[in-house]
């Protein structure tokens, strides 16, 4: 008599130089948030002041001559957010999968331990100080992030290394230290400029066009190339530092480029289109629940942030009375993730 043993999830092997195992699930529900999300940029399509028909945004998509004033209206205007929508969001749904996978910790996120609010003071000084290009603010806000990253390593530093408790007390202490910086520097900026910085400052799509969305799109791509690269050991390190050694893995070195790899691509987007919050913190955990997976991972993780913040900007352009940031609308519904997660992390406590 002979029975199956099964042990987790079917899994689908792939090999292309790197050997990679996907759960069957997994593939399926990305699969699914890819389509969602597909659904909700054809909606971003077709809504706004200028009415369009899916038939009419598919013929200025292909730039058939009929198309008219409507290739205007998709190409030049609407398909650029719409693609930046999607592609920050997976971004930083990435950039959350690696901090709490690091930690161990939910509540690990750019936005909570201070490396969001580093970027945006590096921007803020590019854009209050020196009202620099876009180029600078991408500099400003990659050399903001990775000065908070180190400042908030050094400090939490111990003999033993970096633990996930310690370097979220750490970082909310920094992130409060640094909204307080930026505050001043935007009261203190000549009131245009300190206008514009705040708008940009509240998270926003408005003002984003194929530029940013090009630049961004490709740095993110090449950063999430590298993530993928380094997830086999980040897995690793997800059974506690010891258990890595054991198998060969450098755990601070990885710990550090993969810490590098997050700050960059909250950098990029912050960039583009200023800090843009909670969408770190709850993409990654809603991935880990419908994908049921171990821990946290990163491809689903993208998923769900580019359908979260593609969602996001639909709400705020089209389905509230008034048009507000999109960071307006993350705040709001990730605030409210995050109380939920805290109450139930004390319960489980």
């Amino acid at each position: 008599m002979s029975a199956d043993v099964r042990f987790g999830y079917r899994t689908i092997v792939t090999r292309r130089g790197v050997a990679l195992r996907w759960s069957l699930r997994t593939v399926v529900v990305c699969t699914a948030l890819a389509a969602l999300t597909v659904a909700v940029t054809a909606w971003a399509l077709v809504s706004g002041a200028y009415p369009l028909s899916l038939p009419q945004v598919w013929a200025a998509l292909i730039d058939d001559p009929e198309a008219g004033f409507a290739r205007t209206v998709v190409v030049d205007w609407r398909l650029p957010r719409a693609l930046a929508a999607v592609i920050f969001g997976a971004a930083l749904g990435a950039s959350g999968a690696v901090f709490q996978s690091l930690t161990r910790n939910p509540l690990a996120s750019p936005d909570i331990i201070g490396f969001s609010a580093g970027s945006y003071t590096g921007a803020l000084i590019v854009i209050i100080v020196v009202n620099g290009s876009y180029p600078m603010l991408v500099g400003g806000a990659l050399a903001g992030g990775i000065a908070t990253a180190v400042v908030v390593y050094l400090l939490a530093w111990r003999q033993r290394g970096v633990q996930g408790f310690q370097l979220i007390i750490v970082g909310i202490a920094i992130s409060a230290m640094l909204a307080s910086v930026n505050t001043w520097l935007t009261l203190t900026a000549d009131l245009e400029v300190a206008m514009s910085a705040a708008a940009w400052g509240a998270g926003s799509l408005n003002a984003t066009g194929w530029s940013q969305t090009v630049v961004g799109g490709i740095t993110i791509a090449i950063l999430l190339t590298a993530l993928v690269a380094l997830g086999p050991g980040i897995r690793q390190l997800e059974l506690g530092d010891d258990a890595a050694r054991a198998t060969g893995i450098r755990t601070e070195r990885l710990r550090l480029a993969a810490m590098a790899i997050g700050i960059a691509l909250i950098a990029a987007v912050t960039a583009a289109a200023g800090p843009i919050a909670f969408v770190a913190l709850a993409a990654p955990q809603i991935a880990r629940r419908l994908a049921r997976t171990a821990g946290v991972t990163v491809a689903p993780a993208a998923f769900t942030g580019a359908l979260i913040l593609a969602a996001s900007d639909v709400t705020a352009q089209h389905l509230l009375p008034v048009t507000l940031p999109v960071g307006v609308v993350t705040v709001v519904a990730g605030g409210a993730y995050l109380v939920w997660l805290i109450v139930r992390e004390v319960r489980r406590r």
